[in-house]
C-alpha cells in the first residue's frame, strides 16, 4: 500500500509563523490579519510563535517575508495585502512581481508561504474577500500554511535515518 499523507490533521512542528501584512488598504488588510490570527490561535499556535510585521504596501511583502524565512526559528510565512485595480496597469505589475517573488521564496527556503494578497478589480470585491460573502482570505491563507506545515512534519517523521 502506498504511503498516504494529509495535512488536515495531526501535530504541528514547533516553529514560529510570520504574518507580513500591508498597511495599504488597511480597512481590508486588518480583516485579513484578524482572520489569520484567529485561525492560528484556534490551531494552538501560541502568541510567542506568531510574528506580525506591517509593511507599507504589497510591494514590500516579499522582502520582509524573506527576512523572516531566513530565520531558523521561522517555519512558515503568511503574506497579506490588497491591491485594487485603478485607472492604469500598475496593479498588474505589482501583483505579478509579488506573487512570483513569494512563490520563489517558498521554493528557495522549502518553507510554506501563503499567498494572501487580494488582487481585486474593485473595493467591493476586496470587502467580500476579507470577511464578506466570499469568505476571508486571511483565514484561508493561515489554513493553507498550517496544512503544509503538518505535511512537512509528517514527511520528516517518515524519513529514514
Amino acid at each position: 500500500m502506498a504511503a498516504s499523507f494529509s495535512g488536515t490533521a495531526g501535530p504541528l512542528p514547533t516553529c514560529q509563523i510570520a504574518v507580513v501584512v500591508s498597511r495599504y488598504n488597511d480597512s481590508i488588510t486588518d480583516k485579513l490579519l484578524a482572520g489569520a490570527l484567529e485561525t492560528l490561535a484556534a490551531a494552538g499556535v501560541g502568541d510567542a510563535n506568531i510574528l506580525v510585521a506591517r509593511v507599507p504596501g504589497a510591494w514590500e511583502l516579499p522582502l520582509i517575508t524573506a527576512e523572516f524565512l531566513r530565520r531558523k526559528s521561522v517555519g512558515a510565512a503568511i503574506a497579506l495585502g490588497a491591491v485594487i485595480r485603478g485607472e492604469t496597469t500598475h496593479d498588474e505589475h505589482i501583483n505579478r512581481a509579488v506573487s512570483l517573488a513569494l512563490m520563489n521564496l517558498g521554493l528557495e527556503t522549502s518553507k510554506p508561504v501563503a499567498f494572501g494578497l487580494l488582487t481585486c478589480n474593485t473595493v467591493e470585491q476586496a470587502i467580500h474577500r476579507s470577511g464578506g460573502n466570499v469568505g476571508n482570505k486571511g483565514i484561508e491563507s493561515a489554513e493553507a500554511v498550517l496544512e503544509v506545515l503538518r505535511l512537512q512534519h509528517q514527511w520528516s517523521q517518515k524519513e529514514p535515518s
